[in-house]
């Protein structure tokens, strides 16, 4: 799998109104929505929304019924990246209030099981790296062994940049998913991320497929880009193929260099996600960090109703989130059962 460098294309006919044809290719064709559909999908006025997010709906319950997978997430290693992610405070090279923290491994059950106490069915254990060294490698082995013998809950993982001898560890060591983001679209990740490259990420991903590890990917949106860099950053996900692809809001972190950045609208927010949806339609669209700041409550229902399928409960890795009691009665106001354990397997 090579990374496309122009955006995937489908031109529009002139004559056929946008969300019109978006219901043709992607319900009635059973396609995803392509690049300058996508486009022009993110230029619909807020008058057009609700329709928007009505149709991004009925292809999520098409695609992928009515279903919610919950998850949890840990940060293993917190803190002291050598990396310089403009959005991230687990930087080492700015000067966020985040300092690097190890948990050992009866923490990590103890947060599995907290996880799990919620219906969630998978739990996910993150680290501030590069990628992975001897001793991380060793912790996760550890660590995944320790909550298989005491949890039943999916494990996956996000440490960074792998070696194909590291995927195939955490495949043979019983990870079931594996989270690397593209983060942004190729012609924006140069102003997002200088210390690798787009091309270094994808290849992490691509590896991850190919071992039979689920692969989670997704990226951050109201970083700056474009509307057409949203679009490309969804079409390049569509081409990637993931299982599941958390999306995230910017939630600026100060002390870094997207600290002064505005929060994104929350129309803005509902449109992405909506289109995020058309170009991804049988993909699981996972609500991740910056939705309380920039979609607050009723924000969060509607993204529930026009295309997201799948939430992270509790607090991310440096931003607190909902309670997860919220996020599960919202579930069930709106009828979504949560995803059982088995469902996922």
């Amino acid at each position: 799998m090579t990374i496309t460098d122009a955006p995937l294309t489908q031109a529009p006919t002139s004559d056929e109104d946008v969300l019109a044809r978006a219901r043709r290719i992607v319900l009635e064709e059973g396609k995803p929505l392509g690049y300058d559909d996508l486009v022009e999908v993110l230029r619909t006025g807020n008058d057009r929304l609700e329709e928007l997010l009505q149709l991004a709906h009925e292809v999520r319950l098409k695609y992928n019924g009515d279903e919610v997978e919950v998850e949890g997430i840990v940060s293993l290693k917190t803190g002291g990246c050598p990396e310089d992610c403009h959005f991230c405070s687990q930087s080492g090279q700015f000067t966020s209030p985040v300092r690097s923290v190890w948990l050992n491994i009866p923490q990590l059950v103890r947060a599995a099981k907290q996880t799990r106490e919620t219906g969630a069915s998978e739990f996910c254990i993150v680290a501030a790296v590069r990628g992975p060294d001897a001793k991380l490698m060793e912790q996760m082995r550890e660590g995944v062994k320790a909550i298989h013998d005491e949890v039943d809950i999916q494990v996956a993982a996000s440490l960074g940049m792998l070696t194909q001898e590291q995927v195939d560890d955490l495949r043979d060591m019983g990870v079931h998913r594996y989270n690397h983001n593209l983060e942004a679209a190729k012609s924006y990740f140069p102003d997002v991320v200088t210390t690798h490259t787009y091309e270094e990420r994808w290849e992490t991903c691509t590896m991850v497929k190919a071992s039979g590890m689920e692969l989670c990917c997704g990226g951050l949106v109201g970083m700056g880009e474009t509307l057409e860099q949203r679009a490309e950053l969804a079409s390049q996900l569509a081409e990637l193929e993931p299982h599941e692809v958390p999306l995230n809001f910017l939630n600026p972190r100060p002390g870094t260099p997207f600290g002064d950045i505005e929060p994104m609208e929350s129309n803005d927010a509902l449109r992405t996600i909506a289109a995020f949806r058309l170009a991804l339609p049988r993909t699981i669209l996972r609500y991740a960090g910056g939705r309380e700041l920039t979609l607050g409550d009723l924000g969060t229902r509607d993204g529930l109703m026009g295309g997201i399928n799948a939430v992270i409960v509790g607090n991310y890795l440096t931003t607190l989130g909902r309670d997860p009691k919220e996020d599960l009665s919202l579930l069930g106001e709106l009828n979504m059962p949560i995803k059982a354990l088995n469902a996922t397997l």
